[in-house]
């Protein structure tokens, strides 16, 4: 039996978001270097960030397609493993640092968040009860788990992924869900914008300023100054902290803004915020054009938007763990279903946003004309047939192959 034109189609949007993926990689890439052209920079950082989200996505496709609950119960397990770990050795800049700044967001709590986000894709694209149950036990104890380490936002984070997966398992279509995904994120950025620009009114600004700590908002200051001074190229890459009196002046500074889109703005200029916004778009387009299930689809874009946002306010995107983690559940949530997989035809089709499609289940409703089965055009598949005992196939489809012959009459000589 032939595989249905949709599968075609779908593969061949896939490929061209995998090439426009490429594109917009390889821009960041080149403009990291143009921006450090001529002057006392360190590109390397943000060269390492861009192939450990290559490097985790192509795993993702690959282990996402052979063994894909396995390998996101796994990322899950692995990623709690590190954010504990990193909270235990002291890691700079991994986690809050009470004396300094209060709330602090940094790698914890984005492993916390991918752990929570790997555990639900697992869930949601398991088949039995007991091991879904299981694994949505795993991500409730991860959020748990930032309470431990003393990291508020990972637990809100890791609990809001929770929260999102369970709605997704409810929804039959992903780009509405997308859309307020990349809704929440252009608010987080703007508010942060805002707050470095004081354009807010003054008691909101009092009481984010304390939720934020008087330094990181002095540090987003000195990014906006140094974006408004360089729009086009920025300072270059990794000299935030050499142009800042701010990083200067606090000690034990990692020389970090503590925010993503900000930093981007005062070290690559607009051009590198334009990047660093359309590779987030181009995730969300990846997901969009997916094969796997709403609810896979829609619980790794709440965990990716939740790492955006963690981004935006904290170091989060600093740490390579991290930025390969976030490729590697884009892949993982992205991936092609295995050849025959019979999810592929109803759910799994969310390239147009189709509800699930109406399969024949009685004989009755087949059209009987002629012998043998009928091709469906419309649906792409064969119809079921019984034969001539009135029994089905394990699969209730016949292939063409198995049409009965009919045989040429006898002659004459033959029958004589």
């Amino acid at each position: 039996m032939t595989a249905p034109a949709g599968g075609y189609a779908a593969r061949e949007r896939g490929n061209a978001s995998d090439g426009a993926g490429a594109v917009i990689l390889a821009a960041c890439a080149i403009w990291s270097l143009v921006s450090a052209a001529g002057r006392e920079t360190r590109p390397e950082g943000v060269l390492l960030a861009l192939l450990a989200v290559a490097a985790g996505f192509a795993c993702g496709r690959i282990c996402g397609t052979l063994l894909p609950v396995a390998t996101a119960t796994a990322a899950a397990v692995a990623a709690l493993v590190m954010a504990l770990v990193s909270r235990s050795s002291g890691m700079p800049g991994a986690t809050a640092a009470v004396d300094i700044a209060p709330g602090h967001t940094g790698a914890a709590a984005a492993l916390l968040v991918l752990a929570a986000g790997a555990a639900c894709c697992a869930a949601a694209a398991a088949r039995r009860a007991p091991l879904r149950l299981t694994l949505r036990l795993l991500a409730f104890g991860t959020a748990c788990a930032a309470l431990t380490i003393r990291s508020v936002a990972g637990f809100v984070a890791a609990l809001g992924v929770l929260l999102c997966s369970l709605a997704a398992a409810r929804m039959r279509r992903r780009l509405l869900g997308l859309a307020g995904f990349a809704l929440v994120t252009a608010l987080v950025v703007g508010a942060s914008w805002a707050v470095a620009e004081e354009a807010l009114p003054d008691g909101l600004m009092i009481s984010l300023e304390g939720q934020l700590t008087g330094n990181r908002v002095l540090l987003w200051q000195d990014a906006v100054t140094l974006a408004k001074e360089h729009p086009v190229l920025g300072v270059g890459p990794d000299r935030f902290a050499e142009m800042s009196p701010t990083a200067q002046q606090t000690l034990r500074s990692d020389g970090k803004p503590h925010s993503a889109p900000l930093q981007q703005a005062a070290e690559q200029g607009v051009v590198g915020v334009t990047l660093l916004g359309a590779a987030f778009g181009w995730l969300l387009y990846v997901l969009r054009r997916s094969p796997r299930s709403t609810a896979v689809v829609l619980t790794a874009g709440a965990a990716l938007t939740a790492l955006a946002a963690l981004a935006s306010v904290g170091n989060a995107l600093s740490f390579t763990p991290v930025t390969a983690g976030a490729g590697l559940l884009a892949g993982l949530a992205s991936a092609r279903l295995p050849i025959g997989d019979g999810r592929a035809a109803s759910d799994t089709a969310g390239a147009a946003d189709a509800g699930p499609v109406r399969r024949v289940t009685r004989i009755r409703d087949v059209p009987r004309r002629g012998r043998g089965p009928r091709p469906n055009a419309a649906r792409g598949r064969i119809t079921p047939r019984p034969d001539r005992q009135g029994r089905l196939n394990h699969s209730g489809l016949y292939p063409l192959r198995h049409r009965p012959l009919r045989r040429p009459p006898a002659s004459g000589a033959a029958r004589g």
